[in-house]
């Protein structure tokens, strides 16, 4: 058998806590491992994916992830069900035809890239945590649509920061305190508080 092209995507969509948001997720790696929030469309120019999203009227913001990008709708667009179709349909094509995801070279230069990876002159406490939101935060995050970063640590608290559906998220609060504080406090114990940053 002989084939030709690029492989077939299909996409399918997922509902997050967040109403003004929608997952939509490919059938092969976009950014495998990492993940980039475009709040709004200046800050989109290392990703010609989010460039392209952001012409459509309705998108208000673009977070892209291992194999799936969240999107945020703007307040004018009442319902999902409406740009649903034609969302996936620009996906497909756009990676079947092997548009670039993202830059890595320009991503460096426009913004510092947050990570969950623990890094040779973190202290004791920082790999710590990191660690448990690598291991335990991130895939349930990602479940939702959305990722959670490390920002810092000083004196007890931990600063994080909320991307993709997590951003913005009426339940989201309740997620950090109740859940993400409460893991933190019971493994860490140095940990008195987490708060978010907003990027």
């Amino acid at each position: 058998m002989i084939t030709t092209g690029n492989p077939i995507i299909s996409i399918y969509t997922e509902m997050t806590p967040n109403p003004e948001t929608m997952k939509f997720v490919a059938n092969k790696l976009l950014y495998p491992g990492k993940s980039i929030d475009f709040a709004d469309e200046s800050f989109a120019g290392p990703s010609p994916l989010a460039k392209e999203l952001f012409s459509f009227p309705f998108i208000k913001s673009v977070f892209i992830a291992s194999n799936f990008v969240t999107l945020t709708k703007t307040n004018d667009t009442d319902d999902w069900q409406d740009v649903i179709a034609t969302i996936k349909q620009f996906l497909k094509d756009y990676l079947e035809n092997g548009g670039v995801v993202v830059n890595d070279d320009e991503v460096a230069k426009v913004k510092p890239v947050s990570s969950n990876t623990v890094s040779a002159d973190d202290d004791d406490i920082v790999k710590r945590v990191k660690e448990l939101l690598e291991n335990y935060v991130k895939p349930a995050v990602e479940m939702d649509g959305g990722a959670i970063q490390f920002r810092s640590y000083n004196d007890g608290v931990v600063n994080l920061m909320l991307q993709g559906s997590c951003s913005g998220c009426p339940s989201s609060m309740v997620t950090l305190k109740a859940g993400i504080e409460g893991m933190m406090k019971r493994m860490i114990p140095e940990v008195t508080e987490v708060v978010a940053e907003a990027e």
